[in-house]
């Protein structure tokens, strides 16, 4: 297994510090609104991830925090005339639903900063103690992080201090660079807002909160920090720095995903085209939408098009459209039972090499392809070897065969239908019908459903 590591700035074999075991730490959602196709995305990488490291054999433990105190946060719960906290759990609930819908698998921990304002202000004085911290110049309760004093600032992104952006003068920090660690209240927020520390009252920075929660469920070394490209600089810069500089080795790898575009420009509020996670799941199917998703390589640029899920659907419905039909066509013979099947050599590379999603789908697809050409030629012990393999790269994938109750009568009734017009296409072949033979062809296909003529019959597959 290889990832990419945006500290080394490439390909690394990955090896766990503790054989057997892979511990990552994911910088989840700021709670401020209702969640975007981001925020699904970089969900959705990690839970595959995820799943790879399992099917792999090895035990994960997953920290996906929730930054539910955050200056966006205080801004929209004042614009809208609620406690930032209700505003906070609401927003939570959302990206919960939502997670749910994708099949995101549950992390090991999901804690809330709220939750752990005593770890972030013992790494805090720490940082104090060790003077690469210090008080705010003004006399205030601010703490900020001296980012001249640490020599490595920056090696994440591979910056120089001094081509760093910072506030060009502020009197209350030694350096424009440096950064809050914690903030003094403010009278124009609520007091609900603000902690007691040993510095003030008031409340931690956004930067460690992270640090201070990925230490305290991982431990001082682990294997994999994750999180979107947006978060590399400042968030995960300034993470690395603090950490590093209270004497933790903290992540192993660094890993980021990219972000997503929408019909070639940068998504933003300022534009005005933010895709919301509802414009997905009102269009498809809920597994329709984690295909788009996971379509393009976790650290490409996503590019939304309107059109987009629609073909994503498409692309699963002829997937599922295969296994349930080489689950029909094989039902009546000696393969009826689906055994464990190694997954395809390519699969497993594709899945090996930076998790390339795209590669492992593509497999997929050909798998599909040769199955169906199987089953139209009657070689059924290879069409069930197809059949085992697609359910098994299908399953590694979270995007398996809905086997409910209901969906299977919707199969029966529809394969019902279909079989009901292919008994009258035929009887109009045999007439000479061809017209009427035809046009019954020509139906099925405008509504996405494919006929093969094979020596064993007709079949039908979703196009």
């Amino acid at each position: 297994m290889k990832l990419y590591d945006t500290k080394a700035g490439e390909l690394r074999d990955f090896k766990p510090l503790v054989a057997g075991q892979v511990s990552m730490y994911v910088c989840g959602p700021t709670v401020q609104s209702a969640p975007h196709i981001g925020h699904l995305r970089s969900a959705l990488v990690y839970d595959l991830m995820v799943r790879w490291f399992s099917h792999l054999g090895l035990r994960v433990q997953l920290v996906r925090n929730v930054t539910d105190i955050d200056d966006k946060i205080l801004e929209k719960a004042l614009e809208q005339s609620v406690s930032w906290w209700e505003l906070a759990y609401l927003n939570e609930q959302l990206f919960a639903t939502d997670y749910r819908r994708l099949l995101i698998r549950t992390p090991s921990h999901e804690p809330r900063a709220t939750g752990h304002i005593p770890q972030m202000i013992q790494l805090i004085e720490k940082l104090l103690e060790l003077e690469y911290a210090y008080k705010s110049l003004d006399g205030s309760e601010n703490v900020y992080f001296n980012t001249a004093k640490w020599p490595n600032y920056g090696e994440l992104t591979h910056q120089k201090l001094d081509d760093m952006e910072g506030e060009s003068s502020n009197p209350v920090k030694i350096n424009p660079q440096d950064f809050a660690l914690w903030k003094a209240a403010k009278s124009t927020e609520p007091e609900s807002a603000s902690w007691s520390s040993p510095f003030g009252q008031g409340r931690p920075g956004w930067h460690i909160e992270c640090s201070a929660m990925a230490v305290h469920y991982l431990g001082e070394s682990f294997d994999i920090h994750g999180g979107g490209l947006d978060l590399r600089f400042p968030h995960h810069e300034n993470e690395l720095a603090q950490s590093s500089a209270a004497g933790h080795s903290f992540a192993n790898y660094w890993v980021h995903n990219g972000l997503v575009s929408v019909q070639g420009q940068k998504m933003s509020k300022s534009l005005g085209n933010s895709v919301l996670s509802d414009e997905l799941f009102d269009k498809v199917s809920d597994k329709a939408v984690r295909y788009y998703l996971a379509s393009a390589h976790y650290r490409s640029v996503l590019d939304y098009q309107p059109e987009a899920t629609t073909e994503a659907a498409a692309a699963l419905s002829r997937l599922h459209g295969f296994v349930v039909r080489a689950a029909r066509d094989l039902s009546e013979t000696r393969f009826k039972q689906l055994e464990a099947v190694d997954l395809p050599e390519e699969f497993t590379a594709q899945m090996n090499d930076d998790l390339n999603i795209p590669g492992a789908l593509a497999v997929i697809h050909e798998t599909v392809t040769a199955g169906n050409t199987d089953l139209d030629d009657q070689r059924l012990s290879q069409a069930h070897q197809r059949w085992s393999e697609v359910v098994a790269m299908l399953e590694v994938l979270g995007l398996s065969v809905d086997t409910s109750n209901q969906t299977n009568q919707e199969h029966r009734a529809l394969d019902l239908l279909i079989r009901t017009l292919i008994a009258e296409r035929n009887k109009a072949r045999e007439e000479k019908n061809y017209q009427r033979a035809d046009q019954i062809r020509d139906q099925l296909i405008k509504i996405g459903i494919e006929l093969s003529d094979s020596i064993s019959g007709t079949h039908w597959s979703l196009n």
